[in-house]
C-alpha cells in the first residue's frame, strides 16, 4: 500500500500510465494494492480497472503478434526445435482456451504466456475474444480483492504471496507436463497408426 500511495504522491496521474506498463509486462500484486489504494480513496476504481484490464489485454495482444510473425522462423534448420514446437501446437490444440485462462497467474508466465499461442494455428479472432475474457477476469479478481477485502489483501501479500506465486507455478507446471506427456504419446502412435494403415 505504501508502495502505490508514494507512487500517487510522485506521479500524480501518471500511476495509471505506470499500472498499465506494469500489467503489460507482467501480473504481480500491483493491481491488488491499486484496488486497495481506491478503496482507501488515493485512486478511482475504475482508472485502476481499466488500466489493469487495458495493460493486460494489449501486453498479450503484442506478444501474439510477435509469436506469429517472427515465431516460424525459429524452428528453420533446427529439426529438434521443430519437434518440440509441433508438440507444443497439438497441446495448445487440446488445451489452448483452460491455457489461456490460466498463464495469467504463476508467477513469471504471464509474460511469456501468449508467446506460444501465436505459434498454433488459433484464429487471431478467437484469441482476442479469449484474451479479452481472460484479461477481464483476470483484472476483476485482482483489483475486486484489493478493492473489497483491502488490509486482509495486503497482510496475506506481505506474508504468502510469493509461496503462494511458487505453489501455482509448480502446479501448472506439473499439469503441464502431464498433458505434453499425453499429447506426445498420442503423436508417436500416429506415424505407426498410419504405417499400419498403409500396409493394409
Amino acid at each position: 500500500m505504501e508502495t502505490i500511495l508514494a507512487l500517487v504522491r510522485d506521479y500524480g496521474m501518471a500511476v495509471y500510465v505506470l499500472l498499465f506498463g506494469y500489467c503489460a509486462l507482467k501480473s504481480g500484486s500491483l493491481p491488488l494494492f491499486a484496488g486497495y489504494a481506491a478503496q482507501a480513496g488515493a485512486l478511482d476504481v475504475a482508472g485502476v480497472a481499466a488500466a489493469s484490464f487495458a495493460g493486460g489485454y494489449l501486453g498479450d495482444e503484442a506478444r501474439f503478434a510477435l509469436a506469429r510473425r517472427y515465431g516460424d522462423g525459429l524452428a528453420k534448420g533446427r529439426p529438434r526445435l521443430a519437434r518440440i514446437m509441433e508438440n507444443g501446437k497439438r497441446l495448445l490444440a487440446q488445451y489452448g482456451v483452460a491455457y489461456v485462462f490460466l498463464y495469467r497467474y504463476p508467477k513469471g508466465m504471464r509474460t511469456i504466456g501468449a508467446l506460444p499461442l501465436g505459434l498454433t494455428d488459433m484464429r487471431w479472432p478467437v484469441f482476442t475474444a479469449l484474451n479479452g475474457a481472460s484479461a477481464t477476469l483476470w483484472a476483476g479478481l485482482l483489483v475486486g480483492a484489493g478493492y473489497v477485502f483491502g488490509q486482509q489483501i495486503e497482510r496475506a501479500v506481505a506474508s504468502n504471496w510469493a509461496a503462494g506465486s511458487v505453489i501455482l507455478l509448480a502446479a501448472f507446471l506439473a499439469l503441464t507436463g502431464l498433458a505434453w506427456w499425453r499429447v506426445s504419446r498420442l503423436s508417436a502412435r500416429e506415424p505407426a497408426a498410419t504405417g499400419s494403415v498403409a500396409g493394409q
